[in-house]
């Protein structure tokens, strides 16, 4: 089973690279058609001399030629050149010395000056290869459509080496051609379309302002959910709460075991009422959005559970989402104090310098904080890289910690 499989991808593989094959044959036309593409450049080099202006009527055709070649590789190799975007510019002097200021347009020259005379040469020495193969391969059909005297042509023991050769050639030209194709299509990727470094400039760009509308996506959808919650189930938890509150108050004719449960409901309710009002502040407090990020610190200032000085010099409002990351930095930095630091006293400055937010945190503390260690800076390491911020964490053993985090207010 496995030597006929072998043996039919073998014949598979043969019959695709065969001189009749269509491997073969696009190959070849893709060689040939480079010829006529190469005639105004040679004409060029060849009337230069008699005639300068022929080196000026092939930069002019520069651009049709440039759409040619990619409509070569499109439709023979199917293989997509991008075309050099030079902007919205109309056809003035301006725009031309903009072109000519391009360095996408002097690659251009460069492929149809240089290479696309070679590759001519190439599709050339293919088309005599195809020709030469063929009648080597039928030199015997030839000597019979056109006897010749064998006695004094001295021909007569060559035929065998002459079909041979001709044979040989036949199944190496399309190697030839996929190879002179192969080489084309790597030098005009390079040259006909936008140099490597600007595509690359331009796909951090893009990938910049698609991750930029994510971020405001999922913050968006953060305070949906907290809208969803705050107006849905926190009424109901509240109402539920106020029910039985009153419940409690004037049913007073109850068995003590009915009372019990009444209690413990009540109390219940209460405690799943303060804990949706964490999680509502967690997804994003309703301050935030409505009052700006120096009221929504003050009341995380506030809930702390030592004391806390706060500063906040904002000339303006950051966007919503850098808000956001610097609300739940500060609400981080601060459950990490209050956890590990045995801090006695803390404090948060938040000041915007031009389009940079600077926050920073520091505690009184033992110090000696490590993102390695579990202690969520990990976490806010995550939170502000998703924004191109950067933190710093300055923990000495013996203390104090200083988290400084600087947020681009661009987003």
């Amino acid at each position: 089973m496995g030597l006929s499989g072998a043996l039919r991808r073998t014949t598979r593989w043969t019959a695709d690279h065969a001189p009749w094959s269509s491997w073969a044959w696009r190959s070849t036309a893709f060689t040939a058609a480079g010829v006529p593409m190469a005639l105004p450049a040679v004409a060029a080099f060849v009337f230069f001399k008699a005639a300068p202006f022929t080196l000026l009527v092939l930069v002019c055709l520069t651009p049709l030629l440039t759409r040619l070649q990619r409509s070569r590789f499109r439709e023979l190799l199917e293989q997509e050149i991008p075309a050099v975007s030079y902007g919205d510019r109309p056809l003035r002097p301006r725009a031309l010395l903009v072109r000519l200021r391009s360095e996408s347009t002097w690659r251009q020259y460069g492929y149809h000056l240089l290479l696309s005379p070679l590759a001519a040469i190439g599709g050339a020495l293919t088309l005599l290869a195809w020709a030469g193969g063929f009648a080597g391969a039928t030199v015997y059909g030839w000597l019979w459509l056109l006897p010749l005297d064998a006695a004094g042509t001295g021909w007569t023991r060559r035929y065998d080496t002459v079909t041979v050769l001709g044979c040989l050639l036949l199944l190496a030209t399309p190697w030839l051609a996929a190879a002179l194709a192969r080489l084309d299509s790597f030098a005009a990727a390079a040259l006909l379309g936008p140099s490597r470094a600007k595509e690359l400039a331009r796909r951090v760009e893009d990938l910049a302002e698609s991750r930029a509308g994510v971020l405001d996506a999922a913050d968006l959808e953060r305070r949906r959910i907290e809208r969803d919650l705050h107006d849905g189930a926190q009424q109901r938890l509240v109402a539920l709460a106020m029910n039985l509150g009153i419940a409690r108050v004037t049913l007073t004719d109850l068995p003590p075991e009915v009372k019990a449960v009444i209690d413990e409901a009540h109390r219940e309710a209460k405690e799943a009422i303060e804990e949706l009002n964490s999680l509502v502040r967690g997804l994003h407090p309703a301050v935030l959005e409505d009052r700006g990020l120096d009221a929504a610190l003050s009341g995380i200032a506030v809930r702390a559970p030592l004391p806390v000085e706060l500063t906040v010099e904002l000339a303006r409002r950051p966007g919503p989402t850098v808000e956001a990351v610097a609300y739940f930095v500060v609400s981080e930095a601060l459950a990490n104090v209050a956890k590990h630091a045995k801090a006695s006293r803390c404090r948060v400055e938040a000041r915007r310098k031009g389009d940079l937010l600077r926050v920073t945190v520091t505690d009184d503390g033992v110090g000696g904080a490590d993102p390695a260690g579990g202690t969520g800076l990990v976490g806010l390491r995550k939170r502000v890289g998703s924004v191109d911020g950067t933190i710093l964490i300055n923990s000495p053993s013996g203390g104090p910690t200083v988290v400084t985090v600087e947020l681009p207010c661009g987003l």
